[in-house]
Protein backbone atom coordinates (compact mmCIF):
# COMPACT_ATOMS: atom_id res chain seq x y z
CA UNK A 1 0.00 0.00 0.00
CA UNK A 2 1.13 3.56 -0.63
CA UNK A 3 0.00 6.94 0.66
CA UNK A 4 -1.19 9.33 -2.03
CA UNK A 5 -1.72 12.82 -0.60
CA UNK A 6 -4.62 14.97 -1.78
CA UNK A 7 -4.67 18.65 -2.74
CA UNK A 8 -1.92 20.52 -0.80
CA UNK A 9 -0.89 17.68 1.51
CA UNK A 10 2.65 16.29 1.80
CA UNK A 11 3.73 12.93 3.23
CA UNK A 12 6.90 13.08 5.32
CA UNK A 13 9.16 10.40 6.76
CA UNK A 14 10.81 11.67 9.92
CA UNK A 15 14.60 11.55 9.97
CA UNK A 16 16.26 9.57 12.76
CA UNK A 17 17.40 11.61 15.74
CA UNK A 18 21.09 11.51 16.52
CA UNK A 19 22.08 9.42 19.52
CA UNK A 20 25.12 11.57 20.35
CA UNK A 21 25.89 15.25 20.19
CA UNK A 22 28.73 16.66 18.09
CA UNK A 23 30.91 16.76 21.19
CA UNK A 24 30.33 13.04 21.81
CA UNK A 25 27.76 13.18 24.63
CA UNK A 26 25.32 10.23 24.45
CA UNK A 27 21.69 11.29 24.74
CA UNK A 28 19.36 9.04 26.75
CA UNK A 29 16.36 7.77 24.78
CA UNK A 30 13.68 9.19 27.07
CA UNK A 31 14.98 12.75 27.03
CA UNK A 32 15.27 13.04 23.26
CA UNK A 33 12.73 15.12 21.45
CA UNK A 34 11.78 14.09 17.93
CA UNK A 35 13.45 16.37 15.40
CA UNK A 36 11.18 18.44 13.18
CA UNK A 37 13.27 17.38 10.20
CA UNK A 38 11.89 14.96 7.61
CA UNK A 39 12.18 13.72 4.06
CA UNK A 40 9.35 14.26 1.59
CA UNK A 41 8.08 10.91 0.27
CA UNK A 42 4.92 12.05 -1.57
CA UNK A 43 3.41 15.36 -2.70
CA UNK A 44 -0.21 16.17 -3.56
CA UNK A 45 -1.12 17.77 -6.91
CA UNK A 46 -1.86 21.23 -5.47
CA UNK A 47 -4.53 23.52 -6.91
CA UNK A 48 -4.67 26.56 -9.15
CA UNK A 49 -4.29 28.72 -6.04
CA UNK A 50 -1.69 26.54 -4.28
CA UNK A 51 1.50 25.72 -6.20
CA UNK A 52 3.45 22.86 -4.64
CA UNK A 53 6.92 24.11 -3.69
CA UNK A 54 8.37 20.84 -2.34
CA UNK A 55 9.34 17.72 -4.27
CA UNK A 56 9.87 14.08 -3.39
CA UNK A 57 13.30 13.62 -1.83
CA UNK A 58 13.54 17.13 -0.34
CA UNK A 59 14.61 17.36 3.28
CA UNK A 60 12.41 19.83 5.14
CA UNK A 61 11.75 21.34 8.55
CA UNK A 62 8.11 21.33 9.57
CA UNK A 63 6.06 22.96 12.31
CA UNK A 64 6.30 21.17 15.66
CA UNK A 65 2.62 20.41 16.35
CA UNK A 66 1.42 19.98 12.78
CA UNK A 67 0.27 16.98 10.82
CA UNK A 68 -1.22 13.58 11.41
CA UNK A 69 0.93 10.57 12.21
CA UNK A 70 0.18 7.47 10.13
CA UNK A 71 1.76 4.03 10.47
CA UNK A 72 1.80 1.94 7.30
CA UNK A 73 3.73 -1.33 6.89
CA UNK A 74 5.60 -0.67 10.19
CA UNK A 75 6.86 2.69 8.90
CA UNK A 76 5.69 5.95 10.51
CA UNK A 77 4.75 8.86 8.26
CA UNK A 78 3.46 12.35 8.95
CA UNK A 79 0.88 13.94 6.64
CA UNK A 80 1.05 17.75 6.73
CA UNK A 81 -0.28 20.66 4.73
CA UNK A 82 2.38 22.32 2.61
CA UNK A 83 1.89 25.51 4.65
CA UNK A 84 3.13 23.60 7.75
CA UNK A 85 6.53 23.14 6.10
CA UNK A 86 8.79 25.94 7.27
CA UNK A 87 11.92 25.41 5.15
CA UNK A 88 13.66 23.16 2.63
CA UNK A 89 17.19 22.09 3.55
CA UNK A 90 19.68 22.37 0.70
Amino acid sequence: MTLVPLVDRVVLKQLVAEETTKSGIVLPGQNKEKPQQAEVVAVGPGTEEVKMEVAVGDQVIYSKYSGTEVKLDDVEYIVVKQSDILAILK
